[in-house]
């Protein structure tokens, strides 16, 4: 039986190589990894937390669970944008938190193939430490985050304590 389910997991696994759910941030098209993405929600009201950077606008009751919620354009240096009916929630697992990323408007699931993809130029380390490599989709490219690079360790230690209390 055991082995069954360990056979079942491996075949899950395979299913999300490749995937991607894309999301627009102004004109350029970001990917995460479709093993990451929990679910996709509207935006909701947002409770502020005090002393939090910029970026982390606060927390969302996600039926009876907190969640944090990150704009990801500000925290990739854009300027803040009103959110509209087109604004969406991603909420991911990131080590073994769940957050929420607020988009610009998500677009769809791809696959890339391995050999689609490219690792980012080096010319900026600041903005390219949140981009895990490059997948070319025909004659477009989507900017593939590293989930995991989004949080610093003290951010996810911080968010952990506010989740839990």
């Amino acid at each position: 039986m055991a082995s069954q389910i360990q056979q079942d997991d491996i075949e899950i696994e395979d299913t999300q190589t490749g995937k991607f759910l894309t999301f627009q941030l102004e004109e350029e098209f970001y990917g995460i990894e479709i093993r990451f993405v929990t679910e996709i929600i509207g935006i909701q009201k947002i409770t502020e937390v005090p002393e939090m950077p910029e970026y982390l606008r606060g927390i969302i009751n996600l039926r009876g669970k907190i969640i944090p919620v990150m704009d990801v354009r500000l925290r990739f240096k854009k300027s803040f944008r009103e959110y509209t009916d087109r604004t969406c929630v991603i909420v991911v697992d990131i080590k073994e938190i769940s957050i929420g990323l607020i988009v610009d408007s998500v677009s769809e699931v791809l696959f890339i193939p391995e050999e689609e993809m490219i690792p980012p130029p080096e010319f900026h380390k600041s903005t390219s430490k949140f981009i895990k490599a490059i997948g070319k989709v025909g004659q477009d490219v989507k900017l593939i985050l590293d989930c995991e690079k989004l949080l610093h360790e003290q951010e996810v230690e911080d968010l952990g304590e506010i989740v839990r209390s």
